[in-house]
């Protein structure tokens, strides 16, 4: 370790300046965050990657960095005593260093939260501190009291959002000037352990780092002068300022925030979908392969001047691409994440919400001839890799489930059926859809009827019933364990969200079988005790690859010898799994952080080498999943004003219906497929090898 306090996030940073001449660039660097009072310290002949000099900031520079932050505090009427100070900033390489922005968060000996300084550099080598105080969400606002950019004034007002960073970091300011849109910068990241590899990692992907930032922002001033902006004088402005003290604390604490919007987008609430990526080259090869793409589907494409490209009918779904700069912009940058960023943003919509999901289809069926094989081998290259911060571990399991799950059980209450069952029904008829005509996908039967289908057959499979023993893995929202104790089973089900779990117990108790229901929120890696039955309902899907071996394992250690498995799976097809386990996507980023979809070859090879299991029977039924889904964006897109009560904006509704139409599609063109496996463990009582158990499971025995 380069220091146990200290941590590495690379960082996404964007600019978005919405006039006079609308301007926006993003790019890549990294940050630390130390310890003011334990800074890191390099191995001898590698310090000039990274030293912390207090020259470098606000203060004496004689004095430590711990020493000045404290004094400028006691200045202010604020004793931390030896508080922990803890500081986001550029570190100083081969002795440059540019920091726009450096952070402070200031700790009391009791561990609360003080105070915050935000310390802004310009490129003048001039610093100013703004001491503030921020809400619970991290949030302050304060007057403009420094010359920054040369192409706005001093005047103008700060609105910041600097939440102390944790597995993730999530800065961002809007300065308001005037009464048009604010300019919107923002920084976004995953931590890092801060090792001597990650340092010389991070180091040769980004060179120079400081120097390059410095020579960006430089480069924009003069692309904006190119266009027409002309530079505001610089006034004067004391070294190593700072803003008001004690009483500002008090008048900047945020009381009636109010969202900031870029084109109907809160800014601050979804920076990367307000932010457009400028890269030229990027945007016109995206652009051309689309274009050339599209001439070969069976899809209309109009665009604003209403110039129509694709092979589609009068019949074929229409997509329509308002704003194409911006769209091949963002899928150039950052591809399926970009393509999703860009519905969200408008740059692109179906030409009503029930044409989506068909046009998606069209897409998802040709998924591996959109893009050129020679490019696809080069995705690695060029498109992001999963985050370490979402990695599936114990904790960031529970993280990134009550990112999705906790959202609100409302909200799921919306446009589920009376069940709350967030998984594929299983309809008495195949819906036998045609992948291009949605019409063709409907199903009469109910669709509550058609979950307990579903549930049934899994308990049938696992020959649940009275004085049965089961472990479900995954609660939802306990339609699965209410229908197996209400056959007379003792069951014992593991939830990581909390909300899940509250209201899985009140149904349980309004179902009249609470008693024989013990609902833990427990991680499935946590659990121990023997099971008849051990039933997991498409929770695999967020355990993700490395976690694979031991989830498992888990479910052989936790079934009794001669029990049962019953596993609900989401599945892909093996080759298309394996190319993209590591790449962050769309889905990853604002659906399921850190979920990754198995191929049935994948479950197979995870059971032959991991567990004693054998696998006893296997049902697909895809067609049924983008039935059900189908329904669910249905009811979604009726319930949009319930949506809008419950507090979540358009940019929102646009992410879930995507993300439902999406899915839809993957199922409706084969490119997704849902089964249910069945799996016994070999019962080692009637003696003889695991081969011969497992054939006597099984039943092949004297066949």
């Amino acid at each position: 370790m380069v220091s146990a306090a200290a941590a590495l996030y690379p960082v996404d940073i964007k600019h978005v300046r919405p006039g006079p001449v609308r301007h926006a660039f993003d790019y890549r660097s990294y940050l630390w965050l130390v310890d003011v009072d334990d800074l890191p310290r390099l191995p001898r002949g590698l310090g000039w990657l990274a030293t912390f000099d207090p020259a470098d900031h606000v203060g004496d520079p004689s004095a430590p960095l711990s020493a000045n932050v404290r004094r400028y505090l006691a200045e202010n009427g604020i004793e931390i005593g030896r508080g922990r100070i803890l500081m986001l900033a550029n570190a100083r390489i081969a002795g440059y260093v540019f920091n726009p922005l450096s952070v402070f968060w200031c700790h009391s000996e009791s561990g609360g939260l003080a105070a915050v300084i935000a310390e802004v550099h310009n490129t003048y080598g001039q610093r100013h501190r703004y001491l503030l105080g921020t809400d619970e969400r991290g949030r302050a606002e304060t007057d403009k009291e420094f010359y920054v950019s040369p192409f706005y004034p001093v005047e103008g007002r700060y609105r910041m959002s600097l939440p102390e960073p944790d597995e993730r970091l999530a800065v961002s300011i809007a300065m308001h000037h005037g009464d048009g849109p604010p300019f919107i910068a923002s920084m976004r990241g995953a931590r890092r352990a801060a090792t001597l590899g990650a340092v010389l990692g991070l180091s040769l992907r980004h060179p120079l780092s400081t120097l390059a930032i410095s020579a960006r922002i430089r480069k924009q001033g003069i692309t904006l002068w190119l266009k027409g902006l002309r530079p505001f004088p610089r006034p004067a402005h004391p070294s190593g300022s700072a803003s008001a003290g004690p009483r500002a604390m008090e008048t900047q604490r945020m009381s009636n925030p109010y969202p900031v919007r870029v084109h109907g987008i809160d800014a601050e609430r979804w920076p990367d979908v307000a932010a457009v990526p400028r890269r030229p080259i990027h945007g016109a090869v995206a652009g051309a392969l689309f274009r050339a793409a599209v001439r070969m589907l069976p899809l209309r494409v109009v665009g604003p001047n209403g110039h129509e490209i694709g092979r589609g009918g009068k019949d074929a779904p229409v997509l329509r691409v308002p704003r194409p700069n911006d769209f091949y912009g963002r899928v150039g940058s950052s591809g399926l994440i970009g393509f999703g960023e860009a519905y969200m943003a408008g740059d692109w919509e179906a030409s009503d919400s029930a044409e989506l999901p068909m046009a998606l289809t069209v897409l998802a069926r040709r998924m591996d001839k959109l893009v050129p094989k020679p490019l696809q081998k080069l995705r690695r290259v060029f498109l992001l890799r999963q985050p370490s911060a979402d990695d599936n571990t114990v904790s960031g399991s529970k993280r990134n489930i009550g990112r999705h799950y906790d959202l609100s059980n409302d909200l799921f209450a919306l446009f589920l059926d009376k069940s709350l069952s967030y998984s594929s029904a299983l309809f008495d008829q195949d819906p036998a859809m045609d992948p291009d005509d949605l019409r063709a996908a409907a199903a009469d039967e109910d669709l509550t009827v058609a979950q307990h289908r579903k549930i049934d057959r899994l308990l049938d499979e696992c020959e649940v019933g009275p004085g049965s023993t089961v472990l479900e893995i995954g609660t939802g929202w306990g339609e699965l364990s209410i229908r197996a104790a209400q056959r007379g089973a003792k069951v014992t089900t593991i939830t990581i969200s909390i909300e899940q779990a509250e209201l899985a117990r009140q149904r349980a108790h309004e179902a009249g079988v609470a008693e024989r229901i013990d609902i833990k929120l427990q991680d499935y890696r946590e659990t121990t005790g023997k099971y008849d039955a051990v039933i997991s309902v498409e929770m695999i899907e967020a355990v993700g690859v490395a976690h694979w071996p031991t989830y498992f394992a888990t479910l052989d250690r936790l079934v009794r010898p001669g029990g049962k498995v019953g596993l609900q799976a989401i599945l892909m097809p093996d080759d298309r799994m394996r190319a993209s386990r590591d790449t962050y996507t769309w889905i990853r980023k604002y659906i399921f952080p850190g979920g990754q979809i198995m191929s049935t070859e994948a479950i197979r090879e995870a059971l032959a080498v991991h567990t004693t299991l054998v696998e006893t029977s296997t049902l697909g039924f895809g067609t049924h999943y983008a039935e059900t889904l189908r329904r669910w964006r249905a009811e979604f897109e009726d319930r949009a004003g319930d949506v809008d009560q419950l507090g979540f904006d358009e940019t929102f509704r646009k992410m879930w219906s995507l993300y439902l139409a999406y899915s839809e599609a993957g199922f409706r063109a084969g490119y997704l497929d849902v089964a249910q496996f069945t799996f016994a463990k070999p019962s080692t009582s009637a003696g003889g090898s695991w081969t011969q158990a497992a054939a006597e499971q099984t039943g092949q025995v004297g066949r």
